[in-house]
C-alpha cells in the first residue's frame, strides 16, 4: 500500500473527483486541458470492447499521485497499478452498457454544478476559473459532462459490486495487526474543526434596487430591444450571458422551483416578469417545449450585500450557538439545517481534509484565519461569530466548533480507529472488486499494448 491511512490507488481512482474532499485544490485537476501553445502526441494503450485507455489517462493520474506524496517515496510499480485500475474502471464502462446500467441526467446535472461550485471556491471566483481556462462555464461544463458521466456509471457500479461490503471490529483488528510496525505513519497533531456560516443579508434598499434595474431591463425588451444582447450586456450569471442568456434544455425538477415555475407558465418567445430565486432576480425568456424538456435564457440580476448586513447574520448565529452549548441542538444539526456554505453542511459542519476525504486536519495545513482562531480554544468550545469573506468574496458570519485536538502520535486503535477501520473497508472492497475482475475479465475483447504487457493487466487487480 501506498501509505496506511489513504485510499487505495484504485478506489482513489473510482472516487476520483466524484468526491469533492478528495481532489486537491489545484484547479489544473479539474480533468479539462488548458489551452496550448504545441500539441501532445497521444496514443491508445488499453482497449475495452469500446473502452479506450489513452497514455495521458495515465500520465495525468500519475502526476497527482506523485504531487499528493509530497516527496515521500513511492512504489517503483506505481504506474503498472494505477494501470490496473483505469482497466478496472474501463471494464466496468463496458459492463455497464452491456448490462444496461444509466444514470439519470439530473444526477450528471447536479455533479457538474457542485464540482464547479468547489473549483470557484478553490480559485476564488467563476471569472478566475474562466479565465484560466479561457472558456465560460457552461463550456466548461459541456467540457466535462461526459466525464463526470462516466465517473458517475462507475461509482454506481461500484456499489454494486462492493457497496455492501462492511468491516467488523475484529476484521479492524486483524487487519492492524498484520500491518508492519514500521509500515505505521506518525500523526503530526491534527484537529476536527466544525463551521456554521451565514451569508450577509440583503437589505431591502439593494432588492429594490435591483427589481428596479430589472424592471427597466424588461421594459426595453417589450419596447423592441433583444432579449440576448441585454442578457450579453447585464446578466450577472457568466456562464450564460458570454451565449445571451441561453442556458439550454433542461426537464423537470432540474432547476430551482421558483425558475421552472416561471418558465413553463410561459409559452414560446413569451417573457416573465421578475422571480426570485435563491440565486437573486431573473427575467425568463421560454425558446422551446421538446416533450419533457424545455430550453431558456434569462438575465440574472444580483443585489449587493454589504458589511452593514452582516448583522442579521451574527445575531441568528449568536442564537444557534446559544441553543448548542444548552444542548438543545447539536453543532451537526445546526450545521446541516442553517449552514449558508454547501461543502461542510452535508458534513455536520465539519472541514474536510482535501487528500483523504478525513474531518482530521494536520495543524500545520489549516488555514491561517482557523488556526489563530482555535489556538487557545478547548476542545469543545465554539466561538462567538465572527466575521468572515467567502472565497468568493461574499461577506458573511460564521461560527467555529474545535471537536478534537489530538497530539503527535504513532497510528493506534485507540486514537485512529475510524482510520484503520476505512483502510481496513477498503481493502475488503478491493478484494471483491478483484473478484468481479475475474469473473467478468473474459466477457469484454481487452487489447494491450506491448509496452504495457508487463504490468499483467489481466491478472487480478492488485
Amino acid at each position: 500500500m501506498i501509505q496506511f491511512v489513504r485510499l487505495s490507488v484504485r478506489v482513489a481512482l473510482l472516487t476520483l473527483m466524484v468526491v469533492a474532499g478528495t481532489v486537491s485544490a489545484s484547479v489544473a485537476q479539474l480533468g479539462i486541458g488548458r489551452p496550448a501553445g504545441r500539441s501532445v502526441v497521444d496514443a491508445i494503450i488499453v482497449k475495452v470492447d469500446n473502452q479506450i485507455v489513452l497514455s495521458s489517462d495515465l500520465e495525468a493520474v500519475y502526476a497527482q499521485q506523485v504531487a499528493q506524496a509530497e516527496g515521500k517515496p513511492l512504489p517503483p510499480d506505481l504506474r503498472c497499478r494505477i494501470l490496473q485500475s483505469i482497466v478496472l474502471n474501463k471494464l466496468m464502462l463496458a459492463k455497464a452498457e452491456t448490462d444496461s446500467v444509466v444514470v439519470e441526467d439530473s444526477q450528471v446535472k447536479g455533479e457538474l454544478d457542485r464540482r464547479m461550485a468547489y473549483f470557484v471556491q478553490q480559485i476564488g471566483s467563476e471569472k478566475k476559473l474562466e479565465e484560466y481556462y479561457n472558456k465560460s462555464l457552461k463550456q466548461l461544463k459541456d467540457d466535462l459532462r461526459p466525464q463526470v458521466k462516466e465517473q458517475l456509471v462507475q461509482q454506481k457500479m461500484q456499489e454494486t459490486i462492493a457497496g455492501k461490503v462492511t468491516v467488523t471490529p475484529r476484521e479492524v483488528r486483524q487487519y492492524f495487526n498484520r500491518t508492519p510496525k514500521d509500515s505505521l505513519p506518525y500523526y503530526s497533531t491534527e484537529v476536527e474543526v466544525g463551521q456554521i456560516i451565514k451569508l450577509a443579508q440583503v437589505n431591502t434598499k439593494a432588492k429594490q434596487e435591483t427589481l428596479t434595474k430589472l424592471n427597466d431591463i424588461r421594459a426595453r425588451i417589450l419596447g423592441g430591444e433583444d432579449f440576448a444582447t441585454l442578457a450579453k450586456q447585464y446578466s450577472e450569471d457568466p456562464g450564460s450571458a458570454v451565449e445571451g442568456g441561453y442556458l439550454g434544455f433542461f426537464k423537470r425538477k432540474e432547476l430551482v422551483p421558483q425558475y421552472e415555475a416561471a418558465a413553463l407558465k410561459l409559452e414560446p418567445g413569451q417573457m416573465s416578469p421578475v422571480v426570485e430565486s435563491q440565486f437573486g432576480f431573473h427575467l425568463i425568456q421560454l425558446i422551446e417545449r421538446k416533450g419533457d424538456s424545455y430550453s431558456t435564457r434569462h438575465i440574472l440580476l444580483k443585489p449587493a450585500t454589504g458589511n452593514n448586513d452582516v448583522s442579521e447574520a451574527a445575531l441568528q448565529l449568536a442564537k444557534l450557538r446559544t441553543r448548542i452549548l444548552a444542548d438543545s441542538l447539536t453543532f451537526a444539526k445546526a450545521a446541516k439545517d442553517q449552514s449558508d456554505d454547501k461543502l461542510t453542511s452535508g458534513n455536520g459542519g465539519l472541514i474536510a481534509n482535501r487528500q483523504d476525504g478525513s474531518t482530521y486536519l494536520p495543524l500545520d495545513k489549516l488555514d491561517p484565519a482557523i488556526f489563530f482562531t482555535i489556538d487557545t480554544m478547548k476542545v469543545g468550545r465554539i466561538t462567538p461569530p465572527l466575521p468572515y469573506r467567502t472565497d468568493d468574496g461574499k461577506d458573511a458570519m460564521r461560527i467555529i466548533w474545535l471537536k478534537s485536538n489530538t497530539p503527535p502520535h504513532q497510528a493506534n486503535l485507540k486514537d485512529d480507529y475510524q482510520k484503520i477501520a476505512g483502510a481496513a473497508l477498503n481493502e475488503k472492497k478491493n478484494k471483491a472488486l478483484d473478484e468481479w475482475f475475474l469473473q467478468n475479465r473474459s466477457s469484454v475483447y481487452i487489447e494491450v499494448d506491448p509496452r504495457y504487457l508487463d504490468c499483467k493487466l489481466l491478472d487480478a487487480v492488485n
